[in-house]
Parts: C-alpha cells; structure tokens; sequence
C-alpha cells in the first residue's frame, strides 16, 4: 500500500508533445484500486479523480489522488496518503502539486507551485514550514500531471518492445529523471473480464521501498482511455499488487474481450 500513489504517478511518464484533439479524459473521471500484500492480505484502496478548476485564471484539471490501508494492516502501519496536481488544460503541464501523506507516522506536507518560464519549482515545506527555490527541466512534469499527460500523447500504436522511454519528473524536492520500458503486449483477466493491455517495466530506485531497479511491472488498457488495470511491487518485504476494481467517467468505451 505505501506509496502505491507515487507508483502509479511514475508508471506513466513520457515527455510528447501535447495533443488535445486526442484526449483520452475527461472531467468526472475516476478510479479506484484495492491492493494486497504477499498475494492475499488486503492492504488498502487508492483512487483517483479528475475535476475540473481555475488556477491564476487559467482553467485547470484539478486530480486528487487518495491512498489509505484497510483490514488488520492499518493496525500496526497505518497510511493515509493525498496527491493533487492542477494541470494546465491546453498543455497538459502542472501548475501546483501537493503531497500530504502519513505513513506509518511518517508524515510530509508539501506544496509545489511551477513557474515553467523560469523552470523554477517554489516549494514550500510546511510540515518545517520553510520555503525554497529549485531549477527544473523544461516542461517537467510531476509524478501525478505525467500520468495523465501521457495518455493524451502516447503513440501505442508504434512502441516496439523493449523500447526505453524517459521523463524529466520533479519530486518534493529534486528533479527526477525516470525511465520506463515496454515488454510487449499481452491479454489479461480483470474483474470486469478479459483486456487487452500494453505491459511495461520502469526502473526504480531499489532500497527501502523496492527490491530491486526492476520490481514493478505494470498493465495498461490497450484503448483510448490508457488506463492502469494491474500493478506488481516487488518490495524490500514481501510484495504488493493493486488491481482496479471500480471506475466510472471515462471518455472512450472500455473494451472487454468475449470468448
């Protein structure tokens, strides 16, 4: 469950240029995913919701990702995580991102806003309630903006396995540079039946969290909508695989496969 937001923002990232005419969202979008722990504990829920805002006058997307545990995990390591980004409409690049989390007592409570001219990130800390100023890459995209900006620019149709993709991604405090690799195509079965889906791999950084460089491996719908379907975390202990269970507001009918 921990992190489970900051695993599905990063599994998407792509630096293309913007094309509106092919969105693949829409306001009212959302999505909800239960996760399990070691294949048969269920350790939480996460969603997440496309809204529509204005930010400094300029009509935004606003997204709010949520994440908390559930069953007998939240009693010995309990997580309530929260992740907002304000996505510029016409662009397609973020304007603020928050990332309000406690897991486990670990707590953060930080705000970005992102001034693209400047390629500067004003980050304001306000759990030790300090401010600063970072250089960011042009056009940087943060962990929840890059999911969602990648739907709408993604050419599935010409990926060729074993491709690597790269996208300059900015988190809490630092740029990021994130890799993700294409495996192939691949049917599988979901609770809404079978689907077909484009498989990836990103890279990671192995340690606390993840065992390895290679521990994700992620299922995204082979449609319009580019949705995610399943996720596998290899971690430092045990493992985790989020499943979506729930959605509603797509733009693009789902297409389920009939035997």
């Amino acid at each position: 469950m921990k992190n489970i937001l900051l695993i599905i923002g990063f599994l998407f990232g792509m630096q293309l240029s913007f094309a509106q005419e092919q969105s693949a969202f829409q306001e009212g979008e959302w999505f909800k995913f239960e996760m399990s722990y070691s294949n048969f504990l269920k350790a939480g829920n996460a969603t997440l919701e496309v809204k529509e805002s204005n930010i400094n006058g300029k009509p935004v997307y606003h997204v709010v990702g949520k994440g908390w545990t559930t069953g007998a995990i939240k009693w010995f390591f309990k997580v309530k995580d929260k992740y907002e980004s304000y996505i510029d409409k016409e662009t397609g690049i973020p304007y603020k991102f928050i990332r309000k989390i406690d897991e486990g007592g670990h707590t953060k409570d930080i705000e970005i806003a992102f001034d693209h001219e400047k390629q500067e990130a004003l980050i304001n800390n306000k759990k030790y309630k300090t401010k600063k100023t970072v250089a960011t890459e042009k056009d940087v995209q943060d962990m929840v903006s890059a999911f969602y900006y990648l739907r709408n620019n993604y050419d599935t149709e010409s990926i060729r396995e074993g491709e690597i993709v790269t996208l300059n991604m900015f988190f809490d405090e630092e740029n990021y540079n994130f890799k993700l690799k294409f495996l192939g195509r691949e049917t599988i079965k979901t609770e809404f039946g079978k689907v077909k889906t484009l498989k990836f791999r990103p890279y990671v950084m192995a340690g606390r969290v993840f065992k390895e460089q290679e521990s994700l491996t992620l299922w995204v719908s082979a449609d319009d909508n580019k949705i995610p379907l399943k996720i596998k975390a290899d971690l430092a202990v045990g493992s985790l695989q989020a499943n979506l269970e729930a959605f509603k507001g797509l733009k693009h009918s789902f297409q389920i496969q009939f035997d």
